[in-house]
C-alpha cells in the first residue's frame, strides 16, 4: 500500500510538469524505455540498491544510460537514487503510464485467447469494450491460454469478461452441482 502512495507521488509530480510543458506523450514513451531497460537488465537495479557501490558511482550510470531523456525523466531517476527509492522506479514507471492513460481517455485490457489475435479482432474488441466502458481507447495486451479451450478471456482493471469455452463449462458444472 506504502509503495502505491509514495510511488504516486513522484508519478504524479511528473506527470503534472509534462503536462505544463506539453511532454506527456514524449515523457511516457520514454519512461517506456526506461522499463524496458529495466526489465531486460535484471542486475540494474541491484547494482543502483547495493550498498557496496558509492552514490557517485551509480549517479553516473544513471547519467549515462538515461542521459539522451528528458532531464524531467532523468531529474526523477536521480531523486529517487538520492532518496534511496530505487525500488520504487517501475512503480513510479506503470503510475505514470495510467495517471497518463485515465487523462487521455485510455484503458488497459489483457486479453487470453486460445491463439494470438489478429489485428482486426483486437480492434473490434478495443471499439466494442471502450463504448461499454466509456472511454476513448482501449490498448489490447494479448497473451495466449490454451486452458481456455475456446473463446476469450478479457480483464479490464479488477473487472473480468469470461467468454470462454472453460467458463462456460465451470459455469455448467457448478449449476449442475448446486
Amino acid at each position: 500500500m506504502r509503495d502505491t502512495v509514495v510511488a504516486n507521488k513522484y508519478a504524479l509530480a511528473l506527470f503534472q510538469l509534462a503536462e505544463e510543458n506539453n511532454l506527456v506523450d514524449q515523457i511516457e514513451e520514454q519512461l517506456k524505455v526506461v522499463k524496458e531497460v529495466f526489465n531486460q537488465e535484471k542486475d540494474f537495479e541491484s547494482f543502483l540498491t547495493s550498498p557496496k557501490i558509492g552514490k557517485d558511482t551509480k549517479r553516473e550510470l544513471i547519467k549515462n544510460a538515461f542521459g539522451d531523456l528528458n532531464p524531467f525523466i532523468l531529474n526523477t531517476l536521480l531523486l529517487l537514487l538520492d532518496r534511496q527509492r530505487v525500488s520504487y522506479i517501475m512503480a513510479v514507471i506503470d503510475e505514470f503510464i495510467n495517471i497518463s492513460y485515465e487523462s487521455k481517455g485510455i484503458t488497459k485490457a489483457r486479453v487470453e485467447s486460445v491463439r494470438p489475435l489478429k489485428d482486426e479482432e483486437k480492434d473490434a474488441l478495443a471499439t466494442v469494450f471502450a463504448k461499454k466502458l466509456d472511454k476513448n481507447t482501449l490498448e489490447i495486451e494479448n497473451t495466449v491460454n490454451e486452458d481456455l479451450l475456446g473463446g476469450i478471456k478479457i480483464q479490464i482493471g479488477n473487472r473480468i469478461y469470461d467468454g470462454s469455452l472453460r467458463g462456460k463449462l465451470d459455469g455448467l458444472k457448478r449449476e449442475l452441482i448446486g
